[in-house]
């Protein structure tokens, strides 16, 4: 079944409603571009997610192939980032679930 007749089925249906963000979902899924969805909404609240401080520090950050690149400013930053790899990817994975990235590279 594709999902528009799925949608077309269950408009008339009051025991099998979506929210808005479970239609989203399913299309992000149904068109295979979730991935870059969440990658796109990651590099948007960076700052968000790190804190203005690292935010500020961060020259560039991008996803290729499920690797996070961030360039910084602050080398003393960078070192200390480093470190902490694991829990930068822990903090990204709460938010947008296991699977985004596999690696987080400080630059």
């Amino acid at each position: 079944m594709s999902s528009s007749s799925k949608y077309r089925n269950r408009r008339n249906s009051t025991t099998n409603t979506f929210t808005i963000g479970e239609a989203l979902q399913d299309l992000l899924q149904t068109y295979k571009i979730k991935a870059r969805f969440d990658e796109a909404s990651l590099l948007a609240s960076w700052e968000r997610l790190m804190g203005a401080p690292i935010a500020k520090r961060t020259s560039k950050i991008y996803v290729r192939n499920k690797v996070l690149f961030v360039e910084l400013s602050s080398a003393p930053l960078k070192h200390e980032l480093n470190n902490s790899k694991r829990k930068v990817l822990e903090i990204i994975s709460r938010e947008y679930g296991e699977g985004l990235l596999e690696e987080v590279i400080f630059i």
